[in-house]
């Protein structure tokens, strides 16, 4: 029997590289999109994830791909409803499908990808909705991946800047000449579902720097509690947080 894996956001861009990746890898691929389920509308959601355990009985990866980005503008010249929006497809939705897919996990080898961003571990003037949400996706994936209480296998998975629609129409890419390869993020993607990277579990994975031997190697060396999250560096022992 294949492996089953969902990946929301699948009909282009990213998504469509992973869902193929996923398929050639021998996986059953269930592919999301707005017309399939909207992430953010939670009885579209539960009703879809229902269907596919209904037809495979499991889930063995869930890739949550699906997001949007807000204008790039600083945040007073923002539109309140777009920048909202973006905060309930990039966050909302990841949290929506991982409550629908965990009860159905395979256990203990199930896992659950985010597909997240540098941006949530950077400072950033502009498009203040995505850097905001992806920060609280950080959060997610560490509260639930880290730890021996730990819900499910999760991972923070950066792309990096792959060529798409939407990296193309940003501001800040405007003359970019290097761009991540796909198969640069489906090589990691593969290897997190092949189990081969779980000590990064709760933490952050960059494809076009990291590759699965040098986080491999990486982990083996030792992990820090905060390594590659989101969290507080104390300014040293005399830090009353500490």
């Amino acid at each position: 029997m294949s492996p089953v894996a969902i990946v929301t956001g699948a009909s282009r861009g990213i998504g469509a590289h992973v869902a193929d990746a996923l398929e050639q890898g021998g996986y059953a691929v269930e592919r999301g999109s707005r017309s399939t389920a909207p992430v953010t509308d939670r009885g579209a959601v539960e009703a879809w994830v229902a269907e596919v355990v209904g037809r495979h009985g499991h889930v063995d990866l869930l890739v949550n791909n699906a997001g949007v980005i807000d204008a790039e503008v600083p945040l007073a010249d923002s539109d309140p409803d777009q920048w909202w929006e973006t905060v309930e497809v990039n966050v909302r939705g990841p949290y929506l499908m991982t409550r629908a897919v965990l009860p159905h996990l395979t256990p203990g080898t199930g896992r659950i990808v985010n597909i997240n961003s540098g941006a949530a571990y950077r400072n950033a003037g502009v498009a203040t909705a995505y850097n905001v949400s992806k920060g609280a996706l950080a959060r997610l994936t560490s509260q639930l991946g880290l730890g021996e209480d730990r819900a499910a296998l999760v991972f923070d998975l950066a792309p990096g800047v792959v060529r798409t629609d939407m990296t193309e129409s940003m501001v800040m890419h405007r003359g970019r000449t290097e761009w991540t390869s796909p198969g640069e993020v489906t090589e990691l993607l593969l290897a997190i579902a092949a189990g081969d990277l779980d000590a990064w579990s709760g933490r952050l994975v960059r494809a076009g720097l990291d590759t699965p031997s040098s986080l491999s190697a990486r982990a083996s060396a030792g992990l820090g509690e905060l390594d590659r999250t989101l969290g507080l560096i104390p300014w040293g022992d005399d830090d009353p947080l500490t």
